[in-house]
């Protein structure tokens, strides 16, 4: 059995700048990562870290499969705008055995009781992909040595590749 790492973001380049290198290294360490975009676009930058791609909108007709991702990333954005969206991070955090992380601006309110932030040092090579990923999405910025999330998974993540920030 592989660990699953479903990510929701409204496009491609928030997905990587976001969260490319933590993705990465989930491949890397053997996860299988499905990466869910509101928006379409050039799926190339996800490719080159390693993801797998799933449309939003067809993945939230179809509605849960019977089996819960081990650990699942949401822009808050989106968290924000769609309640299906909610109600998916909703079930997760209640199935308990599902790392939940979110990141962005926005934040909503009824989770902060149980979120607390989070950080995944990238290794060199998820850097290194995830430069390469941000160039094809014609992104300038350099990939930082760290991606920083807010996750209900504090007490006890599933791997130890977050870590209080």
């Amino acid at each position: 059995m592989r660990y699953r790492l479903d990510v929701v973001a409204p496009n491609v380049d928030d997905a990587v700048r976001a969260a490319g290198g933590w993705m990465f290294d989930r491949v890397m360490a053997g996860w299988d990562v499905r990466v869910m975009v509101a928006e379409g676009g050039d799926f190339r930058p996800l490719r080159i870290i390693g993801a797998e791609i799933a449309d939003l909108e067809t993945e939230l007709v179809r509605g849960p499969a019977g089996t819960h991702p081990n650990a699942l990333a949401v822009a808050a954005e989106l968290y924000g705008r769609d309640g299906r969206i909610r109600e998916g991070v909703r079930q997760a955090l209640e199935h308990g055995g599902t790392e939940v992380t979110l990141w962005g601006d926005f934040w909503p309110s009824e989770l902060d009781r149980s979120v607390g932030s989070v950080q995944h040092r990238l290794t060199v090579a998820a850097r290194a992909f995830k430069a390469q990923a941000l160039t094809a999405a014609g992104i300038a910025d350099e990939p930082g040595w760290a991606e920083t999330f807010r996750s209900a998974a504090l007490c006890c993540p599933i791997v130890a590749d977050l870590v209080p920030a």
